[in-house]
């Protein structure tokens, strides 16, 4: 078996409509396709990010809360690529999401900085 790449990663949401918001208004994902399931009274929205990564944003009825910040085991944070950190905090903040400090990689000399989304879930952004 060989893998060629990720084909997507899934969220799972409190408030479907908020995190809709954050991912495609404030962070200006693409809407590939929304769709409503009714027999599981959830929607699943397939979002583009840049030219072949996608995201598929899961509501579901009282999901259980994330145990513990990106220490937890399992995912610990999703890292999205920017061209300009310094411009892409400001546009965040700009926005009204809080951003902690950037901070130096020590092994690539590279910036990046976290934010979160509405469910805490922890997002990073990394100089490119």
């Amino acid at each position: 078996m060989k893998f060629t790449t990720i084909h997507h990663v899934a969220i799972i949401c409190a408030d479907y409509q908020k995190s809709k918001e954050f991912y495609v208004n404030l962070l200006g994902f693409e809407v590939i396709q929304e769709t409503y399931r009714k027999e599981r009274n959830s929607y699943k929205l397939d979002l583009q990010v840049g030219n072949c990564d996608r995201i598929e944003l899961f509501s579901f009825p009282n999901p259980p809360e994330r145990p513990s910040q990106p220490e937890a085991c399992g995912l610990r944070h999703l890292a999205f690529e920017v061209e300009d950190i310094i411009a892409s905090v400001a546009e965040l903040e700009a926005k009204g999401i809080a951003v902690e400090p950037i901070r130096l990689d020590e092994l690539t000399g590279k910036r990046f900085t976290f934010f979160k989304d509405p469910d805490g879930l922890p997002l990073e952004i990394y100089e490119g």
